[in-house]
């Protein structure tokens, strides 16, 4: 499966189970631990866990085995790591304090570097 398929796999399973504010950050050229990252929202704890589980079992239904899934037993952040694409759910609570978006694009201000 190619990275690009990789990346809709996990942007059906996101959309299918009702992710919110879904966004891809391309890292290529950032770091070589993925070409793109993907975050998430879910509703509730529950809703979270569900959504990170449904992108493992597209994964698997597609013969791409996750290479780990942490944080499932909280809830609050669950990180499906894909290979080339890295998923990250997160309760929007979760999502604001780490603002990951930012770190990724660059936005943080010189001070909290």
């Amino acid at each position: 499966m190619t990275t690009e398929q990789l990346l809709q796999l996990v942007l059906f399973a996101l959309d299918d189970g009702k992710g919110r504010d879904i966004k891809i950050i391309d890292v290529r050229g950032k770091t070589n631990i993925a070409d793109f990252m993907v975050i998430a929202s879910g509703t509730s704890e529950r809703h979270v866990k569900s959504l990170a589980g449904h992108v493992v079992e597209e994964a698997r239904k597609n013969e791409t085995q996750p290479i780990g899934v942490e944080g499932e037993n909280v809830g609050e952040w669950v990180l499906v790591d894909l290979g080339d694409v890295v998923v990250h759910v997160m309760k929007p609570q979760t999502r604001e304090f780490y603002q990951l978006e930012k770190f990724w694009y660059g936005d943080y201000p010189a001070a909290l570097h």
